[in-house]
């Protein structure tokens, strides 16, 4: 069984993963969730308007009670503002896997923040919840996610062809995991 702590805070070099609060909406709508592009490559809508914003956070608010939810808002310490989410958005008990999603926003990307922000949540996952297994997956089109990836030491598992339908063609979606005896020999 996996030890549930639910969503706690977890700081690294140059972020802090947090709960998420209300107060996050105006850096949300700014720097990543009204995005169209940046949202369709994680099949999520665009929210463009701050009730939008606020029907979410109630939803990832209200799920902290749950101790096996975990989501985290990425906060960049620089200027203390929310530039996107990282979660384990799957979570299989029974079987200590869980499977990571993340969205930061394009002015941050290419600088490492979510290799830091994901190889954190990596950490959380094998050494608080005592995951077996951390897996993860990309749309073939995201070059910049399979690098996050890659940099974090997944081993490619395999490839779901023609899964989703964007902008009138048919995208691939690629599996990556990391087992726990993986991250022990290596400790990212």
């Amino acid at each position: 069984m996996l030890t549930h702590i639910g969503t706690q805070t977890i700081e690294t070099e140059r972020l802090i993963l947090r709960r998420f609060e209300y107060t996050d909406d105006e850096a949300m709508l700014k720097y990543w969730i009204a995005d169209e592009k940046l949202q369709a490559l994680y099949s999520e809508p665009a929210y463009t308007t701050k009730e939008a914003v606020r029907e979410l956070l109630d939803k990832y608010i209200g799920s902290y009670s749950r101790e096996d939810y975990y989501r985290w808002a990425v906060i960049l310490k620089e200027n203390s503002e929310c530039i996107g989410q990282i979660a384990y958005f799957l979570v299989d008990s029974k079987n200590r896997f869980a499977e990571i999603e993340y969205c930061i926003g394009s002015e941050f990307q290419c600088r490492g923040l979510a290799t830091e922000a994901t190889k954190a949540v990596i950490k959380y996952g094998f050494e608080k919840i005592d995951l077996h297994k951390v897996q993860i997956c990309h749309k073939s089109i995201n070059i910049p996610s399979k690098r996050v990836i890659e940099k974090c030491g997944f081993t490619y598992e395999g490839t779901l062809r023609d899964y989703f339908f964007m902008d009138g063609q048919y995208v691939d979606r690629l599996y990556y995991s990391i087992l726990r005896r993986e991250y022990d020999e290596r400790k990212l």
